[in-house]
């Protein structure tokens, strides 16, 4: 890491020292970039992302430590390692103060489409859904990162990589689960579609915020990540 990196890392780490910490633990493609583009507009010192992606192991051995120690460098975290389940009552013991946001579509289907126009957007050919070839050659990151990704995050079939039936359970589960964890805190977590009209105020209802940067989200980021 250069010097520059590590001067703008310690600044972040001091920023949010001792501070709130808010963690959208929404699926990825629910409008999680354009919460995080609010979050900044609002003040809030937002994690790195490739660092955090970069955690994605660590959580598929289910080592929270690693992903506690990173959540010292800013106060806003989204998408994974932070969309994904589990992680989210790790953090709970962790930081026993902070807000969580679960960002949702209108409906399954909706994020089902979403999430598959996007892969087969980026990693596709024509168009079409990626196969494994097309995962295993795609560059993310890394090449195969794409792949390994994939197999930790759905681990659906090689013969459907896409099972419609598996992604809709893997996204269900998910906001079920963490809205019965919360179940007896319901000022601890907000569910919200950035999609809705009042949404933004509903964020800064959440956060306590009075004074509004802006009256709606801006839709940010609609092709891209896992």
């Amino acid at each position: 890491m250069s010097i520059k990196r590590k001067l703008y890392a310690g600044k972040q780490y001091i920023k949010a020292y001792n501070k709130k910490k808010i963690f959208c633990i929404g699926a990825n493609k629910t409008g999680t970039t354009s919460l995080k583009s609010a979050m900044k507009e609002l003040g809030y010192s937002v994690g790195n992302q490739s660092r955090a992606e970069s955690l994605l192991p660590a959580w598929a051995q289910r080592n929270f430590h690693k992903i506690v120690k990173y959540c010292y460098s800013a106060q806003f975290f989204q998408d994974i390692p932070f969309s994904l389940p589990y992680t989210y009552v790790a953090l709970d013991q962790a930081f026993p103060r902070s807000k969580y946001i679960l960002t949702i579509r209108d409906n399954t289907e909706q994020w089902y489409n979403s999430i598959t126009k996007s892969h087969a957007n980026l990693w596709g050919r024509n168009g079409n859904l990626p196969t494994e070839r097309d995962l295993k050659l795609a560059k993310y990151n890394y090449k195969g990162g794409v792949w390994r990704s994939f197999n930790l995050i759905f681990n659906t079939p090689k013969s459907n990589l896409y099972s419609r039936e598996d992604f809709f359970k893997f996204y269900e589960n998910h906001n079920k689960e963490v809205i019965e964890y919360f179940r007896h805190r319901p000022n601890d977590l907000l569910i919200l579609n950035v999609a809705e009209k009042g949404a933004y105020r509903r964020l800064c209802n959440f956060l306590e915020i009075e004074k509004l940067e802006s009256t709606e989200f801006p839709w940010k980021n609609k092709t891209k990540s896992i």
